[in-house]
Parts: structure tokens; C-alpha cells; sequence
């Protein structure tokens, strides 16, 4: 066998027996294109402030040409809410509560009153407009930022978050973030990234 039979040989995938040469191997099927798998990831740290990294890769991959949704669930300020996205990339929608502020990791006792009804009822608003986006199967990507504090606080049901990330569509990525990711999500995770600050 010539050196260019061997090199087409190791491109087909094939490794003929010494002294065959590529007319003797059989013609075989061929290859199929696997349908894409959607990952599930986390990526949690004892303290709030890993978005940029996961921005990063949600910006690139929206400049790569995926479509990406990013729902800060405790980012407030901008009074944004669903009908208020911003778009970058001409495929990132970014969204946030309508609340005026950002909410901390805990809830002081004096935000237990019409304060943080009207907080959780503008996070859950942006949860349910985030499931629907995910039900369209027109997202590549799905950031869900510090939905496990959004979680803990009680904004989210728990059992809501896995019934979505077991029914979302097979090809989806779905990227959690925050440091009280449930238990039972954290073992859904295909990969699972912390960040530590000593």
C-alpha cells in the first residue's frame, strides 16, 4: 500500500491488514450525523460574582451564531422584566425582575412583607416567560443566573427547575449558577465548575 492509500484508509476510519489494499475492504454505510445533546452545567463558588465567566461563553456563543437566553433572577435595577430584553449579538436576550434593586443572598426580616411580594412576583414572571422561551426549542443556550438563590429564598420551586431541565429539548444547554444549587440538581449536572477564592 502507498502512502496515500494509508492516509485515505486512516480518513475513512479504516485500518487495512498489511498487503490489502482499499479495493479488497467492503463499502460501508455512511457516517451518521449524531443529533446534538444538550449539557446541563453548574457553576457555583462559596460567593456571589462568577457570572463573568459564564457571560463570556454565553457572548461567544451567541457571536458564534447560537441563540441564547440569559434570566438574572436577583439582578434588579433596571426595572426590565420580560417584555423589556435586551439584545446583543442579534441572538443573546438578557433579561431581568422588574425590581428596583438587587436582592441579597438573604431575606432580612423587614423584606417579608409587600415588598418581596411584589419581588416575587416579578421573579416569577421571569421564570415562567424563561420556561416558555425554553418550550419554543428555538435556544441553543439557556443561562439561569443565581436561580439557586432565587431558590432558597423561595421565589422558585425547586421540583419547577428539574421538571423544566428533564423536559427541555435534548439539544438545549442549560447553564445554572449560584451557591445553593439543590442537591438533586447538582446530580443532573453533566459538568460541574467551582470557584473558589482563598
Amino acid at each position: 500500500m502507498n502512502a496515500g492509500s494509508s492516509i485515505n484508509a486512516q480518513r475513512e476510519g479504516v485500518s487495512p491488514a498489511k498487503g490489502t489494499s482499499l479495493r479488497a475492504i467492503p463499502n460501508r454505510a455512511p457516517l451518521q450525523l449524531v443529533k446534538t445533546q444538550g449539557q446541563l452545567q453548574i457553576h457555583t463558588s462559596t460567593f456571589r460574582g462568577s457570572f463573568s465567566v459564564v457571560l463570556s461563553e454565553a457572548l461567544r456563543s451567541a457571536g458564534l451564531g447560537s441563540t441564547v437566553l440569559i434570566s438574572q433572577f436577583l439582578k434588579g435595577g433596571v426595572n426590565q422584566g420580560p417584555n423589556g430584553a435586551i439584545n446583543l449579538c442579534g441572538r443573546l436576550e438578557w433579561l431581568r425582575p422588574a425590581i428596583e434593586t438587587c436582592l441579597p443572598g438573604e431575606c432580612p426580616e423587614e423584606n417579608l412583607s409587600f415588598k418581596k411580594k411584589y419581588e416575587e412576583k416579578a421573579i416569577k414572571e421571569l421564570w415562567e416567560f424563561s420556561k416558555k422561551r425554553i418550550v419554543e426549542k428555538k435556544l441553543d443556550k439557556v443561562v439561569l443566573d443565581e436561580i439557586g438563590l432565587a431558590i432558597s429564598l423561595g421565589f422558585i420551586e425547586e421540583n419547577d427547575l428539574i421538571s423544566m431541565i428533564s423536559n427541555r429539548p435534548s439539544s438545549t444547554d442549560i447553564i445554572l449558577t449560584g451557591h445553593s444549587i439543590p442537591p438533586k440538581v447538582i446530580e443532573m449536572a453533566d459538568q460541574i465548575t467551582e470557584l473558589r477564592c482563598n
